[in-house]
């Protein structure tokens, strides 16, 4: 203890993380989110746009992944950069959104140049949405090139604080028997000593889980223990009541659609490739808190990574370890992506035959 705090009555600081003032991964400076939907289909897209090229890496561990330039986050592999990530509906269809965004921001001149070309990196995922009872009869025009470009425009319009619930790529998603949804979450991280520059996290999970986010038949969330004030409504929380969790065998006839939670994880900290890699593969294990089962060979669970390189990993200290810091960034992104994935359950409102949870527990 340093000799003025030495009989000293004021309180030590509060170090603890806090959510961001939109509790979104638009938290993370640097970052926009764009969405667009079609109500009729039961479907729609989401794009997280970096307003400078970004760091990104992937980590995938569902059975049933559907993914367009994912091999380039390799570490290994060249590109070290990325200019939109798109999480979309509409299984396989759904990978023409990632079309539209890149034609949308080659445009625009947003891309790597090579020689007169301008060609944008678009990494994407999606996840099965075919079978919630929209109109899917759309012939050789899948909706989902022109929901792309459309997403790009809203991003310019939306400001950080983006729609959660029926929204982007979780409009028609399904989690377990309830109605899935867009959900998100940030934490903003103090300097791990006096001085040193705070780091932000956040998160972005459509969720579409063959695995439920509740605790049996009940309210409450896996997720809670990690709930920030009231995110996840007045029930989140187990009661006396609620039957403690044990084994338990997921007793369900393979389904006929298939399924996938999507999550993207960023931060404001300057990472490599390896690095964020790392961070991608914490952040897994928040997805697998929020959900059981997770990473079912029915889902295609994939997590991408994003930094944006605003603050340096040895802020304010070049002596301090970088490790450390590492550790801590991945840490608060399994926390969030926990929280997001709950949030998007939370927020989302009955679509058709599909309950939403404020619906099925009689909450506003």
């Amino acid at each position: 203890m340093s000799p003025s705090r030495i009989g000293s009555s004021d309180p030590a600081p509060d170090r603890r993380p806090t959510p961001g003032p939109g509790n979104r991964i638009t938290d993370v400076p640097g970052l926009g989110v764009g969405q667009a939907e079609d109500p009729a289909a039961r479907t729609g897209v989401t794009v997280v746009l970096p307003d400078a090229p970004a760091v990104a890496a992937v980590d995938q561990r569902g059975g049933g992944p559907g993914t367009r330039e994912t091999d380039l986050l390799d570490p290994v592999n060249t590109v070290e950069a990325i200019h939109a990530l798109v999480l979309s509906g509409g299984s396989a269809f759904g990978l023409e959104a990632a079309a539209g965004v890149t034609t949308w921001l080659a445009a625009r001149g947003i891309g790597f140049p090579v020689g007169q070309a301008i060609v944008p990196i678009v990494p994407s995922a999606i996840l099965f949405d075919l079978q919630n009872g929209g109109d899917k009869a759309w012939g050789d025009t899948p909706p989902y090139r022109a929901l792309g470009r459309a997403a790009c425009e809203n991003a310019m319009e939306a400001g950080p604080a983006h729609a959660l619930g029926n929204a982007g790529a979780g409009f028609g998603a399904t989690s377990g028997d309830l109605k899935g949804g867009l959900g998100g979450a940030s934490l903003v991280m103090p300097g791990s000593a006096a001085g040193d520059a705070p780091f932000t996290v956040g998160a972005l999970a459509a969720v579409n889980s063959q695995g439920s986010a509740l605790m049996g038949d009940g309210p409450a969330f896996w997720a809670w223990p990690w709930a920030v004030g009231d995110e996840l409504g007045p029930r989140a929380r187990p009661t006396p009541d609620t039957p403690a969790p044990g084994p338990a065998d997921f007793a369900f006839a393979p389904p006929s659609r298939a399924n996938t939670t999507l999550v993207v994880v960023a931060t404001d900290l300057r990472l490599t490739k390896a690095q964020a890699g790392r961070i991608a593969i914490m952040a897994q294990d928040g997805l697998a808190r929020a959900l059981r089962p997770a990473h079912s060979p029915l889902d295609g669970d994939t997590v991408f990574a994003l930094a944006t390189g605003r603050v340096p990993l040895t802020a304010n200290d070049p002596g301090r370890d970088p490790l450390a810091t590492l550790a801590r960034c991945g840490l608060a992104a399994a926390d969030c992506v926990a929280r997001a994935i709950a949030r998007g359950v939370y927020e989302a409102r009955t679509l058709g035959t599909l309950t939403g949870y404020r619906e099925r527990f009689g909450l506003p």
